[in-house]
């Protein structure tokens, strides 16, 4: 069981994995802007001091003696509208800020930091009070799909990380519809549902890039009931996936033995479900492609793995058919 809101689940927009980056700050003197968008957990090894005082993972700037507050701007690695934010003050006891606020703006194309700040902004959290070495969750639930976040910090201190949790709206224009990943959750896939992830989240398995180690993908416990294990993806859209790849790097010893996959339209038909892959045999620490002869357009995509195991991504090549074309423009359209 956890006290942590269920938006934290959704994707880390602003995690450094998926490319997000810290463009400035007012003032880091004790410790990097960059520090608030690292995918991992903060760390702290005490009495460990550098020219400028203690090290910290986070961003720390130094003490106002005048009046006035500090700031970050944020580029999102992933566009997409907002479910809540959390502000972590990890290790931050006396030097901590007492209220924060954040705010998020969208700006197409790649601005420079001038043009950022002075784009119109909209409030996510207005003045609110922060504690030292906590997570603070703030709920937003903003309808509007957003490219970029300025932190203030009142009126100064440490924040280990800020996170930004919702959910990618990619930009139809820039895809092409055709030919793309299906599964990618830049271009709007999502895990909805899965048997286990006691090592990891199976939203791993449609992360960007290759994985650079096992964490970054998909594992589960050890199966002792002669069952498996198994995870579903809505794809970015209804499409007819050709290709598929399933890429077990860096999993040498806990790879599944086999995988299967298989297509929905309608994931409330317990019927409804058509063979895209069949079982099939996986070799440890390996990327698989497989070519799906299955015709047939899909909205959901069903994993199973046998009988259990890990893996690090999963591709699926193909093209939108033309209703999903024109739910992934209405989808952005509604954001923008």
């Amino acid at each position: 069981m956890t006290d942590r809101p269920e938006w934290t689940a959704r994707t880390d927009l602003a995690s450094r994995r998926f490319g997000g980056t810290v463009m400035w700050a007012s003032d880091e003197l004790f410790a990097e802007k960059e520090n608030l968008v690292n995918p991992w957990l903060p760390r702290h090894q005490p009495e460990t001091f550098g020219p400028k005082g203690q090290l910290y993972d986070g961003w720390e700037t130094r003490r106002h003696r005048e009046p006035g507050d500090d700031r970050a701007i944020l580029r999102l690695g992933l566009p997409g509208t907002i479910a809540g934010v959390v502000v972590d003050t990890a290790f931050f006891k006396g030097n901590y800020p007492p209220f924060v606020s954040v705010e998020a703006c969208a700006l197409p194309g790649y601005p420079s930091v001038s043009e950022v700040a002075g784009a119109a902004w909209d409030t996510l959290v207005d003045h609110a009070p922060v504690t030292g070495d906590a997570e603070t969750y703030f709920t937003v639930g903003a309808a509007r799909r957003y490219t970029h976040v300025r932190l203030t910090m009142h009126p100064d201190g440490g924040i280990a990380r800020l996170r930004v949790h919702g959910e990618p709206i990619p930009d139809p224009a820039l895809l092409d519809v055709a030919a793309l990943d299906l599964a990618a959750l830049e271009n709007g896939a999502a895990c909805t549902a899965c048997s286990n992830m006691f090592y990891s989240s199976p939203d791993n398995l449609l992360a960007p890039g290759l994985a650079a180690n096992q964490a970054e993908g998909w594992e589960t416990a050890r199966r002792r009931d002669g069952g498996n294990d198994w995870m579903i993806v809505r794809l970015a859209g209804e499409g007819v996936v050709r290709f598929a790849e399933l890429d077990t790097s860096n999993l040498r010893g806990n790879a599944p033995g086999w995988a299967a996959l298989s297509g929905s339209s309608d994931v409330d038909d317990p019927d409804g479900w058509f063979e895209l892959l069949p079982k099939t045999r996986l070799q440890p620490d390996t990327r698989h492609r497989f070519a799906v002869p299955e015709s047939r357009a899909a909205t959901h995509v069903r994993l199973d793995i046998y009988p259990d195991g890990g893996l690090a991504r999963l591709r699926l090549f193909g093209g939108l058919t033309d209703r999903g074309r024109a739910a992934l423009t209405t989808r952005f359209d509604a954001t923008s």
